[in-house]
């Protein structure tokens, strides 16, 4: 596979960055290779350096390629989920006795790894409210190593200034790490505004169609890379060779569902702030959210994530999710169908008594590429008395 790209401009690269005709036949699409093991041109004769496909396999080598030039990378590594990634990057970046800083709002199984396994290792953590640049400086300790940063946060939708904590956390000699999951690499890149590490669930936005699990990490720096890669072959939780190709097929059409996820949630959003059951809406998009005028700064546009909270309580918020009839009620979230969920219940049920623990009257909506009439009419039956 080549990394030489014919243009800089996202849509291009989104769609031939990895993308190398096949050699043997010119197949326009990168094969995918369904195969373990590689024939040798002697011993230590490899061709393209593939000798077993948890070292390296063609289709996973495109995608890898497609990552890194998407995020303005120099490495981009596949994984066999989101959490496989943030383990090989925690156990990459730390040893027993360093310490991490972790945002007060954050998916679920995140808090879950650095709670219930990573901390089992020695790692200690401390939560921090990463909008708040001044609350994660006064975080760091002589033994920091990492801060930890989900902007757009999931569920509560909170910004972190990308260039003002990597700035705090350069200064501190400890590394930036962001997940761009909600954003996805055409609405931001973290990496440019002074990030260590990019990580992804692939399984969202990058897929786009909810038919595959997968996570990635991309970093700039060519040390780490490599110090990465080493750690992603000897733990071994890659991606396979069908859901790399299924995710590499995803990012070619990136540019254009994150359009429509983007106007789509804009107009729910706005609904949804003129509704007399909805007693608060969490989206950047909106001028009156807090951290509207950072996410315009280093965000394209504001994601097709929305959470709100409604009167009555959590009950009332379950009945609205299952009183949905468009959106689908199931968890996860970045394909073009739109799904809603009740996050206490649901994906973040392990935040429960913690710091991270999230209202009960809340629901969380993926906003889908559907027409925006039929969404619309969808949430305002599932809000009607």
């Amino acid at each position: 596979m080549s990394d030489t790209h014919i243009s800089q401009h996202f849509e291009t690269l989104a769609i031939h960055a990895g993308n190398t005709a096949d050699p043997l036949t010119g197949a326009v699409v990168p094969p995918i290779y369904q195969v373990s093991t590689y024939k040798q041109d002697g011993v230590g004769g490899l061709r393209g350096g593939y000798e077993y496909s948890r070292s390296a396999n063609p289709t996973r080598t495109a995608l890898e390629e497609n990552l890194a030039a998407l995020e303005g990378g120099r490495r981009g590594l596949a994984f066999a989920s989101g959490l496989a990634a943030e383990d090989c990057l925690l156990r990459t970046l730390l040893a027993p006795g360093d310490h991490v800083v972790i945002p007060n709002d954050a998916y679920g199984g995140t808090f879950r790894l650095f709670a219930k396994v990573v901390a089992r290792w020695g790692v200690e953590w401390s939560v921090a409210d990463t909008s708040d640049p001044a609350a994660v400086r006064a975080a760091l300790t002589p033994k920091t190593k990492a801060v930890w940063v989900e902007t757009p946060s999931n569920p509560l939708l909170g910004i972190t200034d990308i260039a003002a904590v990597a700035q705090i956390a350069r200064d501190a000699g400890a590394r930036l790490v962001v997940d761009n999951t909600f954003a996805t690499p055409y609405l931001q890149q973290p990496l440019a505004l002074g990030a260590d590490v990019v990580v992804h669930s692939l399984t969202k936005y990058m897929g786009g169609h909810s038919d595959v699990v997968g996570g990635a990490l991309v970093t700039g720096d060519a040390e780490l890379g490599e110090e990465l890669a080493y750690h992603q072959n000897a733990m071994g939780a890659v991606a396979g060779p069908f859901d790399s190709w299924l995710v590499l097929r995803g990012a070619k059409t990136l540019s254009v569902r994150m359009d429509r996820h983007s106007e789509n949630a804009t107009k729910v959003a706005d609904m949804l702030g003129r509704h007399a059951r909805v007693t608060s809406v969490l989206y950047p998009g909106l001028p009156e959210h807090p951290g509207h005028e950072v996410a315009a700064k280093q965000m394209r546009s504001f994601g097709g994530m929305i959470s709100f909270r409604v009167e009555g309580g959590e009950e009332a918020a379950v009945e609205v999710c299952n009183r949905a009839k468009v959106f689908t009620l199931g968890e996860s979230l970045g394909g073009v169908e739109s799904l809603i969920e009740h996050p206490g219940r649901m994906t973040h049920a392990s935040v429960v008594g913690s710091a991270l623990e999230v209202p009960g009257d809340l629901v969380r909506l993926s906003v889908g590429i559907e027409n925006i009439d039929d969404l619309l009419e969808d949430l305002q039956q599932a809000l009607a008395r």
